[in-house]
């Protein structure tokens, strides 16, 4: 099976590294010509948590070259695994998936927020859409070096509980824990969605906005009380938008604050290199959510505004 990586970025470095190192044909396409030329002339440079690196060659292409790429050269069946973060998945690379897509492949979408797989599915109505959630971690060094910083699950699953193409499904699973990973299929994605949306709409914005890491966040009294006033007002939208709260959602928020006490969000570190940040995504779209449902939003509007400006 073929397995092409969507985007170059920590995660997408991570899976490319790890399941080209148990073996499997892994294709990454990145945004740039530069960054596609390095990894295939030097490999993926993988520091895995025991501090140990090695060097993994993969196949390596920009995004723009896929019109050198005829549909016949892509293999069947493959798993495409789109990593790009939520304000690249615009019509041009949405385009370009078309392209990489066929009738075989299936694409498992590993985006932070809310809103990119209708997007996926207007443009892709034909494909076989997987929505994921996964908590493992990573930071790029450079465009060819990715630090394994955590283990994390990976759940994915269709957002309406089609269960599609079961072989498909079970192969990827079994090919993502021969490369080290934890993955397991889910038919309850949308209120895993929400669950990890909002954690990261209480710590990602705040952390950004107080320049601060994770574990530094709930130390601050007045920082740990705009915490649990946002995790309130996010956690009635999202369960009046169908969240299934589970009783100690205010204590897993600290608990992630804790287990990743030096992190720095994916947030913060977009503001601090002047990237666009993947506010409108989470803070934005509860905002959103809360507009459809009638409920006032003022916090995660309040976050959203403060973002954008830092950015």
């Amino acid at each position: 099976m073929k397995i092409h990586i969507v985007g170059g970025g920590a995660i997408g470095l991570l899976h490319a590294g790890r399941l080209a190192q148990a073996g499997q044909e892994v294709t990454v396409w990145t945004r740039t010509n530069e960054q596609a030329e390095q990894l295939r002339a030097e490999g993926i440079r993988l520091e895995a948590l025991d501090g140990g690196t090695q060097t993994i060659g993969v196949q390596s292409h920009s995004f723009a070259s896929l019109h050198d790429h005829p549909i016949d050269d892509i293999q069947s069946p493959s798993w495409i695994i789109l990593t790009v973060k939520q304000s690249h998945i615009a019509e041009p690379l949405l385009r370009q998936l078309q392209l990489l897509s066929n009738e075989h492949a299936a694409l498992l979408c590993l985006q932070n927020g809310i809103g990119h797989m209708d997007k996926l599915a207007e443009f892709l109505p034909e494909a076989a859409l997987y929505a994921g959630v996964t908590s493992v971690g990573a930071r790029r060094l450079d465009e060819r070096t990715v630090r394994h910083t955590g283990e994390g699950q990976l759940w994915f699953g269709t957002l309406n509980g089609d269960k599609k193409d079961e072989n498909l499904q079970n192969l990827l699973i079994n090919i993502l824990k021969s490369a080290g990973f934890s993955a397991e299929l889910s038919n309850e994605m949308r209120d895993r969605i929400y669950q990890k949306l909002l954690i990261n709409a209480v710590i990602n914005p705040l952390t950004a906005i107080y320049d601060a890491t994770n574990g530094e966040l709930p130390q601050h009294p007045s920082r740990l009380k705009l915490m649990r006033s946002l995790f309130e007002e996010t956690i009635a939208i999202l369960t009046a938008d169908g969240l299934k709260p589970e009783g100690d959602d205010w204590q897993r928020v600290l608990r992630v604050c804790t287990a990743t006490a030096a992190n720095v969000s994916s947030m913060l570190s977009d503001v601090r290199a002047g990237r666009q940040t993947e506010i409108d995504w989470i803070n934005g779209g509860i905002s959103t959510l809360g507009r459809y449902h009638g409920i006032p939003s003022p916090l995660n509007d309040a976050v959203t505004a403060l973002v954008k400006q830092l950015q």
